[in-house]
């Protein structure tokens, strides 16, 4: 199949983000970048692109200009898709922009800053026909894929519990005052939106949701700023009712000092759990009642297809996080190539599924509601589309 071209807003040098997403497109040879407005830094932008072998007139200084100009190039030439990595403020309009200008979208997470902007982007998608993926990456991960395979085929029965948590410790002190790239505008609101929960909290609550099946409806939060002087949240909790009855608790920190990111996901049914943890990925654990605890793991022939078609290397080498990030540009590429609704059904049902404008209204849905719980008395707070 033809390679999609590919084009990136933001991700210039000193990202950390960016060198990440053009990894995961470059892997499985279904992209080619062919321009970039890289850095709002004149210099940034041209040494970025230069440095990835682009021609120095596709490395544009404004992503504005580099929208108008790629759509005014001759269609077997121009970019069909674009990668956004920028700061959450900028996600809307640039996003909006693209869709717009008929270029199909790539979205760093959070989709926006608010529920509002989220709604904006869809009304743009669903304007322009154009698709959007927004790379929530443990859901690329081949035993995430397995163990939502579980919960469908009933291997778990009725789910009554589910336990999420995402610890992290980069920001257990204030590197903001330091100068940190990353920490800077993370820690900011007007280009942030939220901290923990938008950072960490939406990957937790989207963990929940992938694997479960379940909808969390309402949601009893807690919000901290704990680094003195912070002005954005960094440490949140919350209780979870989900539509189906069944309860659960997420945990997403930031200031769990020497943690990296120990993401884990643990859910129970009627006849038995699984657990999954980032620490060890290409391990599922199943416990039943009376019977041995199993360990499945990544790679093996006994998996299902959505967990082999997303596992490239043989079982006993392990797979990690560019993998599970490309496991979501490759199943967006499959899907822009081939464009047949029914197609696309049977691409999902192998495992070549990815997160879209619907997770990413879930996700400002689910930090709306957290955020208002935490300023509210009231117990219970619904999640609200």
């Amino acid at each position: 199949m033809d390679k999609v071209r590919l084009g990136m807003i933001g991700g210039g040098s000193g990202s950390f983000i960016g060198a990440v997403h053009r990894k995961a497109a470059a892997l499985d040879a279904c992209y080619e970048l062919v321009c970039g407005a890289f850095s709002s830094q004149a210099d940034n932008c041209q040494q970025t692109g230069l440095s990835l072998g682009l021609d120095a007139s596709r490395c544009y200084a404004d992503w504005a200009d580099m929208l108008v100009q790629e759509a005014a190039r001759p269609a077997n030439e121009r970019m069909q898709a674009v990668s956004i990595v920028t700061p959450n403020h900028l996600h809307a309009p640039q996003a909006i922009a693209a869709l717009k200008r008929g270029f199909h979208v790539i979205l760093d997470k959070p989709i926006a800053m608010s529920l509002v902007e989220a709604r904006a982007i869809q009304a743009a998608a669903q304007a322009s026909g154009c698709n959007l993926a927004l790379t929530h990456t443990y859901a690329g991960y081949p035993m995430v894929k397995e163990a939502r395979q579980w919960v469908q085929q009933g291997r778990l029965g009725t789910i009554r519990k589910v336990l999420v948590e995402y610890p992290q410790g980069w920001l257990a002190t204030a590197m903001e005052q330091l100068g940190q790239k990353q920490a800077t505008w993370r820690t900011d609101p007007a280009r942030a939106g939220a901290g923990a929960i938008g950072d960490i909290g939406t990957h937790a609550a989207h963990l929940a949701e992938y694997v479960s099946g379940l909808r969390i409806c309402e949601l009893c939060a807690e919000l901290n700023s704990v680094v003195t002087g912070r002005q954005i949240d960094d440490d949140a909790a919350a209780l979870l009712r989900f539509d189906n009855g069944a309860s659960g608790v997420l945990v997403a920190t930031q200031v769990a000092a020497g943690e990296e990111n120990n993401v884990r996901i643990r859910v129970y049914g009627e006849l038995g759990g699984l657990d999954w943890s980032h620490a060890d990925a290409s391990s599922l654990r199943w416990v039943r009642p009376d019977q041995p605890v199993q360990i499945h793991r990544a790679g093996e022939g006994y998996l299902s297809a959505a967990a082999t078609n997303n596992t490239r290397l043989p079982s006993g080498h392990p797979e990690g996080f560019i993998e599970a990030f490309a496991n979501i540009y490759r199943a967006f590429a499959l899907v822009l190539q081939d464009n047949a609704e029914t197609r696309s059904d049977t691409l999902a049902s192998n495992g070549h599924d990815y997160p879209s404008i619907a997770e990413g209204l879930r996700g400002m849905a689910f930090i709306e509601a957290m955020q208002a719980s935490a300023q509210s008395t009231q117990k219970w707070t619904p999640v609200k589309l």
